[in-house]
């Protein structure tokens, strides 16, 4: 089946919908399919592998509060996708993307990828209300389906108003062979690491004063057979988004929260030989990809995911590929991790989010162990990407035409 992925970044710059479109165009190219994906170049660090022939960049126009893409509808008439597939929204492929599908009279799909949550909508809210009304609520309008990662998502996007058909599908996660864990059991001094965007919808503020909660807590305070906070480090891996970075450095220093700011590499170095920055309660860590991520997750005793707002975070998928214990908030939109014991809740309150630190802290190393491995049971089951590709492909011949309405696609009332 020839179809055809749009997006505005392809890079780091994307967050999280880089890494999903990656892996799951890889997986369609795997099934047999001939999957395009198309969008435009940025500053961003690049991200690999991609299937032969993608990401495809296109020529882009740069407006304030807007990038064009002149050559969109001509680059589509030579590839005649028989389905459209567009990632994220409030871009102008929001524009670019119906308009070429209602002269072609070929069907489009959506996936608006959490952003009409009620956090994402309340961020910027004036602009997207503008958007909105000049060409949002068309693009999605006129989606043959629309694609949610949740049942979260889905309600969300009833509650914008829209009647499409959606389609329930979640992210997917590539199991990594041959995990090293071995520094993770051996080392004197735990970590619990976030791996993300650094920004404020993360929740990353609150974290912070949570974390000095906990650090301020005796280990006579934690659950009995529980560890001692002041052998944990909060480690903070991530690209920086708006100098919220600095925001998160400033309240440390508030918080008398000792810190240090060393690149990846260097810390794991020096965690591993030295233990020279075990004096800090918090590290920050810069941006990581490829082996240095590995590292990282292979090297951490705890994932957090503190977030207001996600779609459905790949982040907490790969900390359970590593079999780590997750500590997240509902908004994650993955209830399956509290039901399978791989996780503990957390409201975006300080205080819960302090008592749920507190938990984790507390566990024995059997018990983490146990979690850790109910998350990759987990991710075993429900979220490989040849189970999404296959799913999607679904989705495809449906829109088309040319299958029945899949289990997994709901419609309105």
């Amino acid at each position: 089946m020839n179809f055809t992925h749009l997006t505005q970044a392809v890079t780091t710059s994307g967050g999280g919908i880089s890494e999903v479109l990656r892996a799951l165009s890889s997986a369609q190219k795997d099934a047999g399919d001939s999957p395009k994906v198309l969008s435009i170049e940025d500053d961003g660090e690049a991200i690999e592998p991609w299937p032969e022939g993608s990401p495809e960049f296109l020529a882009a126009c740069h407006f304030p509060g807007m990038i064009l893409m002149p050559d969109l509808d001509e680059r589509l008439d030579q590839i005649s996708p028989q389905v459209l597939h567009t990632h994220g929204i409030w871009t102008y492929l929001s524009i670019g993307v119906p308009r070429w599908a209602r002269r072609n009279n070929k069907p489009y799909i959506v996936s608006p990828h959490g952003m009409l949550d009620s956090w994402a909508l309340d961020n910027s809210k004036l602009k997207k209300k503008v958007a909105a009304a000049l060409y949002e609520r068309r693009h999605l309008r006129g989606a043959a389906c629309l694609h949610a990662l949740c049942q979260s998502e889905a309600d969300s996007i009833r509650q914008f108003g829209l009647k499409n058909p959606i389609a329930t599908i979640p992210n997917g996660i590539e199991i990594p062979e041959g995990r090293d864990l071995k520094s993770r059991y051996s080392a004197e001094n735990k970590i619990m690491l976030f791996l993300g965007r650094l920004h404020p919808k993360k929740g990353l503020e609150n974290a912070l004063r949570a974390w000095a909660a906990a650090r301020s807590a005796s280990a006579e305070e934690c659950d009995s057979g529980g560890g001692d906070p002041s052998k944990w480090q909060f480690v903070i891996a991530g690209w920086d988004q708006g100098d919220h970075e600095l925001r998160l450095k400033q309240l440390c220093e508030e918080l008398e929260l000792s810190f240090a700011d060393v690149p990846a590499k260097q810390f794991l170095s020096l965690e591993a030989s030295s233990g020279q920055l075990s004096g800090f309660s918090v590290v920050f860590v810069g941006p990581v990809f490829g082996e240095l991520k590995v590292e990282l997750l292979e090297r951490a005793n705890v994932f957090i995911l503190p977030s207001f707002s996600e779609g459905l975070p790949m982040s907490i998928l790969e900390a359970w590929a590593y079999e780590l214990p997750v500590v997240m908030t509902d908004y994650c939109n993955l209830p399956e991790g509290f039901d399978a014991d791989a996780a503990i809740h957390i409201d975006t309150e300080v205080e819960s989010m302090s008592a749920g630190m507190l938990k984790m802290i507390a566990c024995s190393e059997d018990e983490l162990k146990g979690m850790g491995g109910n998350g990759l049971n987990l991710v075993k089951e429900k979220f490989t990407w040849p189970t999404i590709a296959a799913q999607m492909g679904e989705l495809y011949q449906w829109v088309r035409g040319k299958a029945s309405r899949p289990s997994f696609v709901q419609e309105d009332g």
